[in-house]
């Protein structure tokens, strides 16, 4: 274990709940865990003010939050999140996937949406006491993991537009299973031509509800269409990929070269997507981050010269697209079957998240 995170965690005072999960429920709701669904017995929490700072860590018994109707968060939406993942390998023992990558991107959403930074070791420090506190919830099946949600959000009493004088950071934790319910199957994407996530000088590279509210309307029309996720294009051209909903996207051509959409401020800089360029810079394999227009990848898919299109992200690691849909176009990609590359990153990732493969790159940070 890191000694930032070991000597933070330690500053966490622990308040446990009276009223436990038996080991009878725990068992039950971790047969079968529910993306989000189930909860575990406690949070951690840290407290901030403009005048005190970052103060009053503990792990306190999960429960409802009390706000005032007139809290700053409920009407200007000043609030960000993250998302991460707590693995059990085979020995019982309990790690995390590149914490201080998370703990760093929150720091830079929380500078554009004008809300204090954590430090990295209260960041890790949340997350190891809880996980400790909490480790019987972290279950052992095939493609299961704890997922762990830290966010933060203006908890000042305020009707006024501008930043919060008072902030709440906490950590909840959800046992769970595949993100998508089918498990790791090929997708169906619709592409959508009406809307957008974000715009130039917006809040795209920030992880914030916001973002995340603007994509439901869009994944909405998905499901309508037979599709599980939607695709964005970028908002000043109309004409490039950008995002998935909740995810990065790959395309792979068939001569074994790799292209996905270019950081410009206006996507999320995943962290699973940049783990999938190390693995594949490691093969020797040629990637390309640049503008990628929606006109090529048709093309591509139609002429097979574009023989995969997956998507990455926490909660669903790698996920093949077997579909590409949209306004006047409907495409299989490939034989609408897992790609090999795809599924041959996913396992290489998945083997290093679980312990069954060295780690190379100390991605890997043990908590319990």
């Amino acid at each position: 274990m890191s000694t930032i995170a070991d000597n933070a965690a330690a500053t966490f005072t622990i308040h446990r709940t009276t009223t436990p999960a038996s080991d009878a429920e725990r068992a039950a709701l971790l047969a079968a865990p529910k993306f989000g669904t189930v909860f575990t017995d406690h949070m951690a929490r840290v407290s901030w003010t403009s005048a005190d700072g970052w103060q009053d860590r503990r792990v306190e018994p999960y429960g409802p939050l009390q706000l005032d109707p007139a809290s700053a968060v409920l009407h200007y939406g000043q609030e960000i999140f993250e998302g991460l993942k707590a693995y059990r390998h085979a020995d019982g023992s309990v790690w995390s996937f590149r914490p201080e990558a998370n703990a760093a991107r929150l720091r830079r959403s929380a500078q554009r949406l004008a809300l204090p930074e954590l430090s990295d070791a209260d960041f890790l420090g949340a997350i190891e006491s809880l996980v400790r506190l909490d480790v019987a919830w972290v279950p052992d099946l095939e493609e299961s993991s704890l997922y762990l949600r830290p966010f933060m959000y203006a908890s000042e009493t305020f009707l006024g537009v501008r930043s919060t004088l008072e902030a709440e950071f906490l950590v909840i934790a959800s046992p769970v299973g595949p993100y998508f319910a089918s498990g790791v199957q090929p997708v169906a994407i619709w592409v959508a031509t009406d809307f957008h996530r974000a715009g130039p000088g917006g809040t795209g590279s920030a992880k914030c509800g916001g973002n995340y509210a603007a994509s439901l309307l869009p994944q909405q029309i998905a499901y309508d269409n037979g599709c599980e996720q939607v695709c964005f294009l970028d908002a000043a051209t109309n004409t490039n990929l950008e995002e998935l909903g909740g995810m990065n996207v790959f395309v792979v051509f068939a001569d074994g070269h790799v292209a996905t959409p270019e950081q410009s401020g206006t996507i999320l800089e995943g962290i699973t997507r940049s783990s999938v360029l190390t693995l594949l810079a490691e093969d020797g394999r040629p990637v390309e981050e640049r503008p990628i227009p929606l006109t090529e990848v048709q093309a591509g898919i139609a002429d097979g010269t574009i023989s995969e299109v997956f998507a990455c992200g926490t909660a669903a690691v790698l996920t093949p697209i077997g579909r590409l849909a949209g306004e006047g176009f409907d495409l299989t990609v490939g034989d609408g079957g897992a790609g090999a590359v795809t599924m041959a990153l996913r396992t290489r990732l998945t083997d290093i998240q679980y312990g069954r493969a060295t780690d190379t790159h100390h991605w890997m940070h043990r908590l319990v």
